[in-house]
């Protein structure tokens, strides 16, 4: 019997964040008394309309397990060097477990902690009856500067039609791992290597508040909005 497509979350959680300065892999470090990632993983398991949810490792994690205990979803230490390798990993274990290439799967990032359940429900209900599929982003209201090799301003870039990318994104299995594939690591997000097939993702509007923690500073702010 043919069964409607499933909802899958995909978590590339390979990363040693060296940009953070935080001298542990970043989705490590704790936020508002928690791990990183936990606070990730806390938003996607609460979305009714996702199946499961794959947290993709370095084959040398070895903090998961001590940093999330208890942890009910689905773990694979299948992550590559780059985030393209370790989403394809991730593609082939939702396989083995079934995933089917019609599924959809939502592919996020694990520092962007301050994710929340109706921003994840707002995609799934604009992506589901889409040909494509998409990714929450938002306009950008900052005015755009290029910059040359010396850190001078090179020109002003019109912001009229630029949006910020966020996650997740959201494609079909079969579609998102040919686009992978076909573009490999040069693919900086699941987006843009669909959009190199000739395809045009649909953008959602979500919240600035869904920023991904990167730099040093970013966690006293992130620390903040958690709290509160």
């Amino acid at each position: 019997m043919k069964t409607d497509p499933r909802c899958f979350a995909l978590v590339p959680a390979a990363g040693i964040g060296e940009r953070s300065g935080a001298g542990i892999p970043k989705q490590y470090v704790e936020i508002a008394g928690r791990p990183m990632l936990a606070h990730t993983l806390a938003a996607l398991t609460a979305v009714p309309r996702i199946e499961q949810v794959l947290v993709v490792l370095s084959p040398a994690d070895d903090r998961f397990e001590q940093a999330l205990p208890g942890h009910a979803g689905w773990v694979a230490r299948v992550g590559g060097a780059s985030r393209a390798e370790s989403v394809l990993g991730g593609l082939a274990e939702l396989r083995r477990r079934g995933a089917l290439d019609e599924d959809w799967v939502l592919v996020h990032d694990a520092a962007r902690c301050l994710l929340r359940p109706e921003w994840v429900d707002a995609l799934i209900a604009a992506c589901l009856p889409d040909a494509v599929g998409g990714l929450l982003a938002q306009p950008i209201a900052d005015t755009l500067k290029a910059g040359d090799a010396d850190g001078r301003v090179s020109a002003t870039i019109d912001r009229r039609d630029k949006w910020a990318a966020q996650t997740p994104q959201m494609f079909r299995l079969g579609l998102v791992e040919r686009a992978l594939q076909a573009m490999g690591a040069a693919a900086t997000d699941e987006a843009s290597a669909v959009e190199a097939l000739g395809l045009a993702p649909q953008l959602v509007r979500a919240s600035m508040a869904n920023f991904k923690v990167t730099w040093p500073e970013d966690f006293a702010l992130a620390e903040r909005l958690l709290a509160g």
